[in-house]
């Protein structure tokens, strides 16, 4: 390539680095605050959290204190003198609702009535958010997180009573998530963000199919830097999640006692980011396992010559193959929405371009590949390893069977055997199997997997260990 080219390509690979970092971002945004389902989820996590329940118990209390005159409620419920006590009841019955508290939300029946009050928050902001005329008519541009249920149903469990909910004022337990003179701002930036997820994951993906398709003659390169510059945004993404977690929540609680359980709520709340930035991290170790899958190195080299027969032979099946874990990846991902369906689409079409480029270069190197070929070789080659192995023991086993002969002294007629060993050539079996190694090599010679010049080294070594003619 010439510099210039090689400078682009190297842009659109930082490009892309830099885009796939910003698209975790986007695509959680969108998940968490477009998508009724995630959030319903998210939030039913947050209530399982001990210091959030902890938080939310308290608020609920406040709110119970705050809206009922519960030392009226305590002097109707209290028998005659005793209706006296009833200031100090209303005291220590404050105590006793705010340790039983955290205990009410652990019940099922609380945990169902907050999810469905985010459900319905939810829907209610996704209504004004999208601009619905009915729904800002209705809510007069504001959203809430009705609690009342959740309050009514504390009351009722530390005893002040179930008729609670008649005497509570419409606003109590209520928090108030979007108010009428944020609403124009929240709209825009709600229809930013949900073209915004999409728009960023389809230019990462250009920007890295780009530069693979400039960089002809070093593709395997530039996949590899792809691969690696995917697997470095999605660590960013993780630890800038973990650094403004820090500023987030710091910022927007003040109060010391509740930190504790707001930084329990980013946490979770950011949960699905940790996700997606996983997803990017994986997606980025199969690019440069492609990239070293086509490098020059020798195991990659090995790697491919197993691999030629199938992409030969058999290269319906490996797209056949392509086709089914795209299907199941797109079936039981998270979300079946444009944006996964078009990701989804444009990696399958990257992997199969580098398929048919896979078969291209073992077509070139190994034209002639087959299963016996690639599997048939290695068996040859344990086989010879192993009686290369056993020459030692045959050679001492062919030792021992040699006789030594029989002499005469002359005068005793007495025969004896000599005492100096005999002057032998090399074991037969030994020859044999030097003669079988010379013919091993010459037929891998023959067939390619050695060159001319190991052929010679390894002729050279065999014969060099020989007897001497």
């Amino acid at each position: 390539m010439g510099r210039g080219r090689r400078r682009t390509v190297r842009a659109l690979v930082i490009v892309g680095s830099v885009l796939a970092f910003l698209s975790v971002f986007g695509i959680w945004i969108e998940r968490q605050a477009l998508n009724t389902n995630d959030w319903v989820e998210t939030s039913g996590k947050l209530l399982h959290n001990a210091k959030i329940r902890e938080a939310v118990g308290n608020y609920l209390v406040d709110q119970l204190y705050e809206n009922v005159n519960v030392k009226k409620e305590l002097e109707e419920i209290l028998p005659g003198e005793v209706s006296e006590l009833a200031g100090p009841a209303a005291g220590g019955l404050r105590q006793v609702a705010g340790q039983g508290a955290e205990k009410v939300l652990e019940t099922s029946t609380a945990q169902e009535l907050w999810e469905d009050a985010n459900r319905a928050t939810h829907e209610q902001l996704l209504a004004v958010l999208e601009n619905k005329k009915e729904a800002v008519e209705t809510e007069n541009g504001e959203v809430t997180l009705n609690l009342g249920s959740l309050l009514t149903n504390l009351a009722s469990q530390v005893g002040i009573g179930e008729d609670l909910a008649e005497k509570l004022p419409p606003d109590a337990g209520q928090i108030h998530i979007l108010k009428s003179d944020q609403l124009k701002t929240a709209q825009n930036i709600a229809v930013a963000v949900k073209g915004l997820a999409l728009l960023l994951s389809i230019l990462t993906l250009a920007a890295f199919g780009g530069a693979i398709y400039l960089s002809r003659g070093s593709r395997w390169l530039t996949v590899l830097y792809s691969g690696i510059g995917l697997i470095a945004a999605g660590f960013a993404a993780i630890v800038f999640r973990h650094v403004a977690g820090g500023i987030v929540v710091g910022q927007l609680v003040t109060n010391d006692s509740v930190k504790p359980a707001g930084e329990a709520a980013w946490s979770i709340g950011t949960s699905l980011m940790i996700s997606i930035a996983t997803t990017v991290i994986v997606v980025g170790v199969l690019f440069a396992a492609a990239g070293w899958l086509a490098s020059p190195t020798g195991g990659a080299r090995t790697t491919r010559r197993y691999m030629a027969p199938a992409l030969r032979l058999h290269i319906a099946y490996v797209y056949t193959g392509l086709a089914i874990l795209v299907c199941f990846y797109f079936l039981t991902g998270p979300t079946q929405g444009l944006r996964t369906f078009l990701t989804t689409l444009i990696i399958a079409g990257m992997a199969a371009f580098g398929i048919h480029e896979l078969r291209r270069q073992t077509e070139e190197e190994f034209p002639e590949a087959t299963y016996g070929d690639v599997f048939g070789g290695t068996r040859d080659k344990v086989v010879t390893a192993v009686k290369d192995a056993n020459i030692p023991e045959r050679v001492g086993e062919q030792a021992s069977r040699l006789r030594l002969p029989e002499v005469r002294r002359p005068g005793n007629g007495v025969s004896e055997a000599s005492t100096e060993a005999p002057t032998t050539t090399m074991p037969v079996d030994a020859e044999d199997a030097r003669l079988q190694r010379l013919e091993k090599l010459g037929e891998l010679r023959e067939k390619g997997i050695l060159t001319a010049e190991e052929f010679a080294a390894e002729k050279a070594k065999l014969l060099g260990g020989g007897p001497s003619s």
